[in-house]
């Protein structure tokens, strides 16, 4: 691995979930469509992508106008809203089978470059966490992700936090809960915002996964786990 991107002196390193260890299979464009056509409701993916796009990002700017505060609670009405703005006139029946579709560890798949990248980190003494804006579903997911279990010993998970990414004390919170200073913690995420610019906010040392190239600005990036190697 590139000193550049984790250098000596890193004691533990923060893997984002969704979009980077853990991708959708099928996506949740497909997954949205398929219940769509359930209840004989629109289902062109298209239309439904785009809905989803801006009903995601609707509740971002909610919660950011909250001070990034959450909890399951709030993580459950988020949901709610945004199935109801993507997929207009769906019952709640709906609704439940896909926020419990996400729960189920066969609704992901880890990008096969993570195994090798995490045996490699662990070799070199690095105590490995997961840090992500999610709810307690994950809990279900991690468990019946094998893959993940080198994970497993550093959980972070925004609606136990209290706050999401890129909230300064979800990060203060990943200090603590490694027991590292925020020099000595790197954080791996998909997302610029939440991820990248959250973490170097707080001090602590990032690498965005930017596969698409959309941010060459940025020093710290690769365009995929296996770079990391």
């Amino acid at each position: 691995m590139s000193g550049r991107l984790i250098p000596d002196g890193t004691r533990a390193v923060f893997f984002d979930a969704v979009g980077t260890v853990l991708i959708p299979n099928p996506g949740a464009v497909a997954v949205y469509a398929a219940a769509a056509a359930r209840y004989g409701l629109p289902a062109d993916p298209a239309v439904i992508r785009a809905r989803f796009r801006e009903a995601f990002r609707k509740e971002e700017l909610a919660d950011e106008q909250a001070g990034w505060v959450t909890s399951e609670e709030r993580e459950l009405a988020r949901w709610r809203a945004i199935v109801r703005a993507t997929l207009p006139g769906a019952p709640e029946e709906c609704f439940e089978q896909l926020y419990f579709h996400f729960a189920r560890p066969e609704a992901w798949r880890v990008p096969a470059e993570a195994v090798a990248l995490f045996e490699h980190l662990t070799a070199r003494g690095l105590r490995l966490g997961l840090a992500s804006n999610y709810d307690s579903r994950l809990e279900s997911v991690l468990a019946g992700r094998p893959e993940l279990a080198p994970l497993a010993g550093l959980v972070a998970i925004s609606s136990h936090v209290g706050v999401r990414k890129p909230a300064a004390k979800f990060f203060e919170h990943l200090t603590d809960l490694a027991g590292c200073r925020p020099d000595e913690i790197a954080v791996v995420g998909d997302d610029y915002g939440n991820d990248y610019l959250g973490a170097t906010a707080a001090g602590l040392r990032a690498v965005l996964l930017d596969p698409d190239g959309r941010h060459p600005d940025v020093p710290e990036r690769v365009g995929s786990l296996g770079e990391l190697l």
